[in-house]
């Protein structure tokens, strides 16, 4: 089984790592010295330096791959995902670009290809457990997701880094949220209604309206339905200055005589700020609560999540939680247990308890614990 991953960042590495235990991987990035940061971790996968924007580029590569796994940044997400479908391959997406994604169903579905999109850690994991308990209820009224990804140590100003590029994170601060209150769509900032929430083995931290529901907003028939963002206290506060200052505009300013983009100037000072370094420990917790009634009865449903960089393998917790979700996901299709043709979402798995226990005890080989509570309401 020949396996490529496209991506070779900090998600993408861990990912070629862990598939490489099983199947023959590729790993492909335009960037060489990140394709040698995992070459040295195992040489036994093979690294192809390509820019992968250029379509008939990435048709050539992926051309003998049995299965792909689409992890390059989100601004090329879709396109790089159509051509995969085009190409007739299967494949796990955890680029998180903003377009429709069931624009790619029908087409999909005309090559004969299993897609699963957002197959992270949330989007990911948060909808996959979401639809699970939404499908074990027979009516669900409330689902909320709360997940942040953040340093161990908090250091001034931002007490934030990222396994993403800033342009990704800054997304959560610019996008409009998308989400469901009684029953109907609701559209409010970013940043927006802050609360105040405690964690054992945290402490406070403070959660804001993103735009994270994805497709959960569409395919779960649920009055009530947010995702918040999860950051140390402040964090707010710093991204609003930032915004409203303009530091987000993508409408490029004049600079003595230099048309200059205030987003990619921002990106490129938050950079060296907010880049986990090799061996910089972090940590992402999760909290997943989905309520509703069955046989009459009023139950919650919640799932928690709190994991740390791991030391043995040097992998940091956001791209653990991110990238072996994909890898289990790509191991369920390739097993044969999750065979619906088309563009999927993580929901649509958590139809089927037999690929929830799948994934979820092969996180939990990789000591990534989803805590389960259900109790009476």
């Amino acid at each position: 089984m020949n396996i490529t991953v496209l991506g070779a960042g900090l998600v993408g590495g861990p990912i070629a790592l862990d598939l490489s235990k099983d199947y023959n991987v590729s790993l492909v990035d335009i960037n060489q010295n990140q394709l040698n940061i995992t070459k040295e971790k195992n040489e036994q996968i093979h690294t192809i330096a390509k820019d992968l924007s250029n379509k008939n580029t990435l048709i050539e590569i992926i051309k003998d791959a049995d299965f792909v796994i689409n992890a390059v940044p989100g601004f090329m997400g879709f396109e790089t995902l159509k051509t995969i479908i085009e190409s007739k391959k299967n494949v796990v997406d955890i680029a998180f670009f903003p377009e429709d994604p069931f624009q790619l169903d029908e087409l999909a579905k005309q090559n004969n290809v299993i897609a699963i999109m957002d197959m992270g850690v949330a989007p990911g994991m948060s909808n996959l457990l979401t639809g699970y308990a939404h499908h074990l209820l027979n009516k669900t009224t409330r689902a909320d997701t709360y997940v942040g990804g953040l340093p161990v140590v908090r250091e001034w100003p931002y007490e934030y880094k990222a396994v993403f590029s800033p342009i990704d994170v800054i997304e959560e601060y610019t996008r409009p949220a998308r989400y469901v209150e009684n029953g109907e769509m609701v559209i409010r900032p970013a940043l927006s209604d802050p609360e105040f929430m405690n964690f054992e083995s945290i402490g406070t931290l403070e959660a804001f309206n993103s735009d994270g529901l994805r497709s959960l907003a569409d395919t779960i028939d649920c009055p009530n339905m947010k995702e918040k963002t999860l950051r140390y206290p402040g964090h707010i506060q710093k991204m609003s200055v930032l915004r409203e200052t303009g530091f987000f505009s993508k409408d490029p300013i004049n600079i003595n005589g230099q048309m200059i983009s205030p987003l990619e100037f921002t990106s490129k000072l938050l950079f060296p700020k907010w880049k986990l370094e090799e061996g910089e420990k972090d940590l992402t917790v999760m909290k997943i609560i989905v309520e509703g009634e069955k046989d009459n009865q009023k139950l919650r449903y919640s799932y928690d999540l709190l994991d740390y960089y791991c030391t043995e393998t040097s992998v940091h917790s956001m791209a653990r939680t991110t990238g072996y979700a994909a890898t289990m996901a790509a191991r369920m299709i390739i097993k044969g247990l999750y065979k619906q043709i088309g563009l999927s979402v993580p929901e649509y798995v958590g139809k089927y308890p037999e690929c929830v226990k799948f994934m979820l005890d092969g996180l939990q080989e990789r000591n990534i614990v989803y805590k389960e509570t259900i109790e009476a309401i």
